[in-house]
């Protein structure tokens, strides 16, 4: 041993997908990622992420400390693209302890925490009032973002497009317990034709081409753009980002030099840099958002630390305090220095 074993003040919880399940809430969530955005912080509470690669697998490592609360953690997410598999950890660290106080599925986390964010910086980017939305993906992700939006702002309908026909059938039949009106259609250029207040991008491109023609667009809009998080990957195209007002994003360096989307746009001489703003600006009111009702705004995500953390915290909260988790019969102990 490196060193004397401190003492234990408490045991390590695991928090599987069930658990998650059952202390997720999506205004808890929200509002734990508006807490943490509103908090200062510097950038080395959350550093870039680290990838370890090797031939087709890759190991990932995103760490971070909470600027409110007391935990400090990491998601780490081992990869084989060859076998299509993925494996998602999240490990919880008291800040004055030091003590392992959680291990959660790192999987189900990030299904929450990505509509989470997206609802925070749609609440407070879209036009004031009820609104009106368009969904392009009716996937897992579609889902959660529609769950997520409708925990903090009141809509007037819905439209949905998916190439495949029963997949928006489905998509209406999960969500039905929302109590909305949705409607499926059969192409992007039918659900921007119906003007809606927010545009979510939810799908997968095919060939990584954008999801639609930027020009179909009206003023006033709002996009989150959430499927677009590596150099090869496109959802948005040049002319949406050249017509955008204003470009808000979770990590604006990362997003403005690593996404598909805003290389493009750079290749097609499109400047953006002047109109890109950091999520946290927003949630602290360092910058005021939407200036007035015609703006066209567009919020791109390609996740962070803080995300994670922010909501497996408030999901550990939770689950202990409803008595969920399975206790670990052993743990590490720190040791002392």
């Amino acid at each position: 041993m490196s060193g004397e074993q401190a003492p234990l003040s408490s045991p390590t919880i695991f928090l599987g997908g069930d658990d998650l399940a059952k202390s997720f809430s999506w205004p808890h969530a929200i509002d734990a990622l508006r807490q943490a955005y509103g908090a200062d912080f510097t950038e080395g509470m959350f550093p870039p992420r680290a990838v370890a690669r090797g031939d087709g697998f890759w190991l990932r490592t995103l760490t971070g400390i909470a600027p409110v609360g007391a935990i400090m953690g990491a998601k780490i997410i081992a990869a084989n693209i060859r076998n299509k598999r993925a494996s998602y950890l999240i490990p919880l660290f008291d800040q004055e302890s030091v003590e392992l106080v959680s291990l959660l599925d790192g999987n189900a986390i990030t299904g929450y925490r990505t509509a989470a964010t997206t609802a925070l910086a749609l609440d407070a980017l879209a036009r004031k009032g009820r609104v009106s939305v368009g969904i392009l993906g009716t996937g897992f992700e579609a889902r959660n973002h529609l769950r997520a939006l409708a925990a903090v702002r009141s809509i007037s309908a819905v439209h949905v497009f998916s190439p495949n026909p029963d997949s928006r059938a489905k998509f209406r039949e999960a969500l039905t317990p929302l109590g909305l009106d949705i409607a499926g259609v059969s192409s992007a250029r039918e659900v921007l034709d119906t003007r809606p207040d927010i545009l979510i991008c939810a799908a997968r491109s095919r060939n990584e081409q954008a999801l639609f023609d930027g020009a179909w667009l009206s003023p006033g809009i709002t996009v989150a753009s959430i499927g677009s998080t590596l150099p090869e990957q496109r959802e948005v195209d040049p002319v949406t980002i050249a017509r955008a007002d204003l470009i808000v994003a979770d990590m604006a360096e990362e997003v403005a030099h690593d996404t598909g989307d805003m290389r493009a746009a750079t290749q097609a001489g499109v400047d953006f840099q002047r109109k890109l703003v950091p999520l946290a600006d927003l949630i602290s009111g360092r910058h005021s958002g939407r200036k007035t009702s015609d703006e066209i705004i567009l919020f791109k995500s390609v996740g962070s630390a803080l995300q994670d953390l922010a909501v497996a915290a408030m999901c550990f909260s939770r689950a202990r305090a409803l008595g969920l988790g399975t206790l670990l019969p052993k743990t590490i102990h720190p040791v002392l220095k």
